[in-house]
């Protein structure tokens, strides 16, 4: 059982499924109090929520479309009108489509920009600006390892998740002492909607250490980051060796994947 008093409170975006869910998990089982944002995975989260609260934790759950202005910037102060003020945030909600720099759209751009980019820096200004002024706290940026080992694929994506560890770092120092900005990087960790389990699993068995990233290991390496307080400005690629580039060869169609 899940201890009955939770005593600081955490913002998890896209914690309803897959790496979200994984941190969600990880930090309700550490005392978190935990808010999982959603879009379109409503019944996933209440089903999340739910499971933490038998369990003995605390969560609630809150809607917000990060390609929207408005219920972006609106998303910090509705949580903490529940839960009360937030100790950390993590910044974990993504949009992931594939596109080239030849068939790259206005929309694939807007939309990978908004919502990888664009969000997290609104919601970090609203997190680092609730009161008191002087409330230390954490932010955490759930990126990609491919920002240290670009490809030519998924170029929109690719630009948004690569200005997010320059935010990341950028932040990092502009709210030193008073709040940690850091990240993690994971590689292949679960399939995505354009793969197979084989593709998948020829994809992690091509990384130097052969072996897919659990979610479980994310959220291990969320909870260490936020109890690590000399730690600032730092990513952790959780990917099997994949930014290193030793990666056997795949042909053009896995790279689509």
């Amino acid at each position: 059982m899940l201890p009955t008093k939770p005593h600081r409170t955490v913002l998890i975006t896209g914690g309803a499924r897959r790496i979200g869910r994984a941190i969600v998990l990880a930090l309700a089982e550490r005392r978190w109090t935990v808010a999982i944002h959603y879009n379109h995975s409503g019944n996933d989260a209440d089903r999340l929520a739910a499971d933490i609260a038998i369990a003995g934790g605390q969560a609630d759950v809150f809607k917000a479309d990060l390609a929207s202005e408005e219920e972006t910037g609106s998303l910090i102060s509705r949580v903490i009108a529940k839960v009360g003020p937030l100790d950390a945030l993590i910044n974990n909600a993504s949009v992931f489509e594939y596109d080239t720099p030849e068939t790259a759209s206005r929309e694939s751009w807007d939309i990978h920009m908004q919502v990888n980019l664009r969000a997290p820096f609104v919601l970090t200004q609203a997190f680092a600006a609730q009161p008191p002024s002087a409330r230390e706290g954490n932010v955490i940026n759930i990126i990609d390892q491919r920002v240290w080992n670009l490809t030519s694929q998924f170029t929109s994506y690719t630009l948004s998740k690569s200005a997010l560890w320059t935010l990341t770092q950028t932040l990092a120092l502009a709210l030193a002492p008073r709040i940690r900005v850091n990240a993690i990087g994971p590689g292949p960790t679960l399939p995505s909607s354009r793969q197979t389990e084989e593709s998948f699993r020829r994809q992690w068995a091509s990384l130097p250490l052969e072996r897919r990233v659990s979610p479980e290991e994310i959220g291990e390496a969320a909870s260490f980051i936020l109890d690590a307080p000399s730690m600032t400005g730092q990513m952790i690629a959780l990917d099997g060796g994949e930014h290193l580039g030793r990666r056997r060869r795949r042909d053009d169609a896995e790279s689509r994947e």
